[in-house]
C-alpha cells in the first residue's frame, strides 16, 4: 500500500507540474513566458551541475549503508550539501556580473537551485531512512506549494519575476515542511571521516552527475537552436510549452520509479545472491519500460485535446506541430539517461555514464545544427535530435546485456500495443465532452490491465 501512494504521490506531482506549466503560459505574456522558461531551466542546469552528485552519491551509499553507518554518512552529506549551496552561491554572484538578464531574474535562479537542491537532498534523506511514504507526501505538498506560489505570481504581477518568486516561496515550504516532518538520524562525523566521505562520494559522484549534466543540457541545447530560429515569436513559445511540458512527466515517472525501486535494487546488489539482483533489476526494467511506453502513448493521444483547452491561442500552432516528436524524444532521452544507465550506476561505471553523456551531445548538437542549418521544421529537427539519442542508446548497451536482467519481452509488447491503442485516441475528435470521457476510459482501462499484468507495485509478491 506504501509504494501505491507513494507512486500516487508522484501521479499528482506530475500533474501538479503539467498544471503549473498551461497555468503560468497563460498567466505571462509570450515574451515573459519564455524568460520564466529560460530562468527555470537554467537554474535545474545549475542545481544539477551542484547538487547532483550528492543525490546520486547518497543513493548510492546511503542505500547500501548498514544502520550503524547511515548516520554518519548523512552528515558528510548534508555537509557536503550546505558547501556546495555556498559555492553555488559565491561563483553564481560573481559570474552574473557579466549576464545581461535583469539581476532579480538571476538571483531568483541561484535561489531556486539552492533551495531545490537542499530540499531534495533532505527528502532523499528521508526515503532512505524506510520513511517513503513520509517522502513521497513532502514531495506532493511541495508540488502544490511551487504551483500556487507561481500562479500567485502571475495572477499578482503578471511577470516572469513574480512566477520565479512563487517558485522559490514553494522550495522553501517544502524545505521547512521536512526539517518539521521527520528529524532523519546524524550523527557527528570527525573531520578526517567527513574527508573520507566527501572523497568516496565524489570519486563516484561527480562523474555520474557530469553525466546527468551533460544529458540535462541536451533539452536546453535544443531550445537555444531551434528558438534561435524562431524567435520570440508565438511559435518559439508553442515549442517551449512543448519542451517544459512534455518533459515533466517522463522525469517525475523516473524519479517516482527510483524511489520506490533503486534502492531495493542496491541493496540485492551489495548484499544479495546473483540471482536476487538480477531479478530486482529486471523488475525495475519492466516498470521502467511498460510504464512510460503507456506513458508517451497518452501524451500522444490526449495532446490535442489539452493543447486546445490549455495552450494559448497564439502558441497553439507551434505546440501542436511539436509536441508528439518532442514526447517521443523525451521517451528516449530518459531511457538513456535512467535505464540503459542502471548498470553501470550498480558498477560504479562512472567514466562510461560520462562518455555516453557527451556522445549524446556531441551527436544531437551536429544533427539538430544541421536541421536547422538546412532549413528543416522544429519537428523534424526534434525528430532527427531523437533518433541520435537512439543510436546513443543502442551503442550504450553493452553493460546491460552483459547483466542478462531481460525483461519480459511478452509484457513490454502488451505495453506497446497499449501505448499504440492509447495513442491513437488521437485521431478521435476533441469534443463533444463525451468523446473525450470515451477516450479517458479507454486509456484507463488500457493502462490498469498493464499495471495488473505487470504487478509493478508488487501488490502481490512475486518468488
Amino acid at each position: 500500500m506504501t509504494r501505491l501512494l507513494a507512486m500516487a504521490g508522484y501521479v499528482y506531482q506530475s500533474a501538479a507540474a503539467i498544471i503549473l506549466i498551461f497555468a503560468i503560459s497563460h498567466l505571462l505574456p509570450a515574451a515573459d513566458y519564455t524568460s520564466f522558461s529560460l530562468a527555470l531551466a537554467s537554474s535545474q542546469l545549475l542545481c544539477v551541475l551542484m547538487f547532483e552528485w550528492l543525490q546520486l552519491a547518497g543513493l548510492r551509499f546511503l542505500a547500501a549503508a548498514r544502520e550503524n553507518e547511515a548516520a554518519r554518512l548523512r552528515w558528510s552529506l548534508f555537509a557536503a550539501g550546505l558547501s556546495s549551496a555556498a559555492a553555488l552561491i559565491v561563483v553564481g554572484s560573481c559570474a552574473s556580473l557579466a549576464s545581461a538578464l535583469p539581476a532579480g531574474i538571476i538571483a531568483l535562479g541561484l535561489c531556486i537551485s539552492v533551495l531545490q537542491g537542499l530540499t531534495d537532498l533532505y527528502f532523499l534523506s528521508i526515503r532512505l531512512s524506510d520513511r517513503l511514504g513520509v517522502a513521497s507526501s513532502l514531495l506532493a505538498l511541495r508540488a502544490t506549494a511551487l504551483l500556487v506560489g507561481a500562479a500567485a505570481g502571475g495572477v499578482i504581477s503578471g511577470t516572469a519575476e513574480a512566477a520565479l518568486l512563487g517558485i522559490t516561496s514553494g522550495h522553501l515550504l517544502g524545505l521547512v515542511a521536512g526539517l518539521v516532518a521527520y528529524r532523519t538520524p546524524l550523527e557527528r562525523a570527525s573531520l578526517q571521516a567527513m574527508l573520507t566521505d566527501w572523497k568516496a562520494f565524489a570519486g563516484y559522484g561527480m562523474l555520474a552527475a557530469g553525466a546527468s549534466v551533460i544529458h540535462l543540457s541536451v533539452p536546453v541545447l535544443l531550445r537555444v537552436i531551434i528558438i534561435g530560429r524562431l524567435g520570440a515569436t508565438g511559435a518559439g513559445a508553442g515549442f517551449s510549452i512543448a519542451l517544459d511540458l512534455l518533459q515533466r512527466p517522463f522525469w517525475v515517472l523516473n524519479a517516482a520509479i527510483h524511489t520506490v525501486s533503486y534502492p531495493e535494487v542496491v541493496k540485492d546488489f551489495e548484499h544479495g545472491t546473483v540471482a536476487k539482483s538480477v531479478q530486482s533489476a529486471r523488475r525495475m526494467f519492466e516498470f521502467m519500460i511498460c510504464t512510460t511506453l503507456v506513458l508517451l502513448g497518452g501524451l500522444v493521444g490526449f495532446i490535442p485535446d489539452a493543447a486546445r483547452i490549455l495552450v494559448p491561442r497564439e502558441s497553439l500552432d507551434g505546440f501542436l506541430a511539436t509536441a508528439p516528436t518532442v514526447a517521443a524524444f523525451y521517451f528516449l532521452h530518459t531511457h538513456l539517461q535512467a535505464t540503459v544507465a542502471v548498470v553501470p550506476h550498480l558498477e560504479k561505471l562512472a567514466t562510461r555514464l560520462v562518455v555516453v553523456a557527451a556522445g549524446q551531445f556531441a551527436i544531437v548538437a551536429a544533427v539538430a545544427l544541421a536541421a536547422v542549418w538546412a532549413g528543416l521544421s522544429p519537428r523534424q529537427a526534434v525528430g532527427c535530435a531523437a533518433l541520435a539519442t537512439l543510436v546513443t542508446i543502442l551503442v550504450a548497451l553493452g553493460p546491460t546485456l552483459r547483466f542478462e536482467a531481460f525483461p519480459r519481452w511478452s509484457l513490454v509488447m502488451q505495453a506497446l500495443a497499449a501505448a499504440i491503442l492509447i495513442g491513437s485516441l488521437a485521431a478521435m475528435p476533441t469534443g463533444p465532452a463525451t468523446w473525450l470521457a470515451g477516450k479517458i476510459v479507454i486509456a484507463a482501462i488500457a493502462t490498469a490491465v498493464i499495471g495488473w499484468r505487470g504487478d509493478f507495485l508488487l501488490l502481490t509478491r512475486r518468488g
